[in-house]
């Protein structure tokens, strides 16, 4: 992710919301950060079987040991339209990150 954004810093307005790029702005690697969160955003688009890939739709809210997610859109539609919510967990090392999402 950090070499992505390195090449094209336009690539983190296309990924991520606001408040995702302040919170890992705010961390030391903000690249490991962001790469766990782009993993969420492609673990609960998979989870809700969502047709396209659409990261804007998915908002990790938060770190630490408490994430949060805002759904919008086409994601906040698919879960409504199942009745369920959305749970999510990162991780992420100097060299990986991963995230699962959980359907409740």
């Amino acid at each position: 992710m950090e070499r992505a954004l390195a090449r094209r810093p336009a690539l983190a307005q296309r990924l991520f919301r606001p408040g995702e790029l302040a919170y890992c702005g705010s961390r030391g690697r903000p690249g490991q950060h962001l790469a766990a969160r782009f993993c969420a955003k492609e673990a609960v688009s998979k989870a809700l079987g969502l047709p396209v890939f659409a990261p804007l739709d998915i908002e990790v809210l938060s770190g630490g040991a408490e994430v949060g997610l805002a759904l919008h859109g086409a994601a906040r539609a698919r879960a409504q339209a199942l009745g369920v919510e959305v749970g999510v967990s990162l991780t992420h090392t100097r060299g990986l990150a991963g995230a699962v999402a959980v359907l409740r």
